[in-house]
């Protein structure tokens, strides 16, 4: 006697987690050689839905080399929410951005990057959510091929961990993208933490002694603030100040007067002479540095030209 419906839908559902292209196809038609052969009631509408990812299977297995993941990079720097299935992402990329993403607790919800951008420390950064990596993803299990093209040209890492998953979770997708060849720097965000003990984010930092890791909530405003001044300090940029405008200038370091002004507009860069500074690399407000001189983070200028 077959197992109830419910339970076969449910046990159909996992044998397909991970599975795309030729592999999936394969377990499809797997599942459909052992299905009972019903031509009505719910047994019948399982296998017209299993047929029906097999079609669809096969449209996106020809269209997946025309239709590229590749993200086009927007802001001061890119930072990819990588992570295991299901661990909040989506919903901390809804928190830090005003993009609206759909979200669900199970597996693999999102299946493409989902690139937003936010400002962080004053500056547009790019965030870009990975859909989640499984086991073997360096080697191009659950199509993780092009994925991982995504990171290598990203600029930091924030690895996402459920707070009450066990660290072994992220663990196995850290050890994916070391097997990768990617290494960039990277912290960890343990989230909803407002459900979890309040040991699970010390344990979490335990597993990653050598990585800044905070706890956070998407419903706790300060904790969502403390994740945006760890993502400031993942981009690595440093923020010059225009005495006539508003948005710094962010540049990666060492950051030069001439730097700055080339930044601004070719023209400006090619006639600088230096410029009036003020903030932490002036030795008294208003001196005037040639063009030369390095510049810190916070640091506000007046190009002269």
């Amino acid at each position: 006697m077959p197992m109830p419906h419910r339970t076969q839908m449910q046990v159909i559902k996992r044998r397909l987690v991970g599975k795309e292209g030729t592999e999936r196809i394969h377990e499809l038609r797997a599942i459909l050689a052992d299905l009972p052969g019903y031509r009505s009631g719910p047994y019948a509408d399982i296998r017209k839905w299993v047929e029906a990812q097999i079609e669809q299977t096969r449209v996106r297995k020809r269209v997946v080399h025309r239709d590229s993941v590749a993200v086009r990079r927007e802001g001061a720097a890119q930072i990819a929410l990588v992570g295991p299935p299901n661990a909040g992402k989506s919903s901390l990329l809804q928190a830090l951005s005003d993009i609206q993403i759909k979200t669900g607790d199970y597996a693999f919800t999102t299946t493409r990057p989902v690139p937003a951008l936010t400002r962080v420390g004053g500056v547009l950064v790019q965030l870009v959510e990975i859909p989640g990596l499984i086991e073997g993803a360096h080697e191009g299990r659950g199509g993780a091929r092009p994925l991982l093209a995504v990171l290598r040209v990203a600029d930091a890492i924030l690895f996402c961990q459920d707070a009450s998953a066990a660290p072994a979770d992220i663990a196995h997708v850290t050890a994916e993208i070391a097997a990768a060849g990617i290494d960039l720097p990277a912290a960890v965000a343990a989230t909803k933490a407002d459900e979890a003990p309040r040991e699970a984010v010390e344990r979490v930092q335990a597993t990653f002694p050598h990585l800044e890791v905070v706890g956070v909530s998407v419903l706790d405003e300060e904790s969502v603030d403390r994740l945006r001044d760890l993502l400031w300090r993942l981009t690595g940029l440093v923020r010059i100040y225009l005495r006539d405008g508003d948005d710094p200038v962010a540049l990666r370091p060492p950051v030069t007067v001439e730097d700055v002004a080339h930044a601004v507009h070719h023209e400006l860069g090619a006639r600088c002479e230096g410029a009036r500074l003020w903030g932490p690399s002036a030795r008294f407000a208003g001196q005037r540095v040639g063009r030369g001189h390095v510049l810190e983070d916070g640091d506000s200028v007046e190009i002269l030209g």
